[in-house]
């Protein structure tokens, strides 16, 4: 059982920038596909970003509403994915989830809160 464990949320004010972190319980290698989604309150939850590795290549992707704002990468060494935010906006305002597949298994940390003020 894979256990991922998000950190970094708070209160920012908006045009600010967060790094949040996802540190896993065994190596991160073996994740794969790894992401982050948000759920807004009222919302669905949605996709922010992945990151996928092909061989030794690693390919983002991400939600069209976030591009340019934020960077998904992973540090392999520390089994850590980090989902940096920038330009934060109110409608950043949502628990951030993180991700990662191992086989048809899917995990999911316990989320994060960001609050973005005005």
């Amino acid at each position: 059982q894979v256990q991922l464990v998000e950190s970094g949320g708070g209160l920012v004010q908006a045009g600010g920038s967060l790094r949040l972190s996802c540190a896993a319980s065994e190596t991160i290698f073996n994740l794969n596909p790894m992401g982050w989604y948000r759920q807004a309150p009222g919302k669905q939850r949605e996709l922010v970003a992945t990151l996928t590795r092909f061989g030794n290549t690693n390919v983002a992707d991400y939600a069209n509403d976030v591009k340019g704002r934020v960077t998904i990468s992973r540090e392999n060494a520390k089994n850590v994915v980090y989902l940096d935010i920038n330009g934060l906006r109110l409608e950043d305002t949502a628990v951030y989830y993180c991700t990662g597949s191992v086989g048809r298994a899917n995990y999911w940390g316990q989320g994060t809160q960001v609050t973005v003020s005005s």
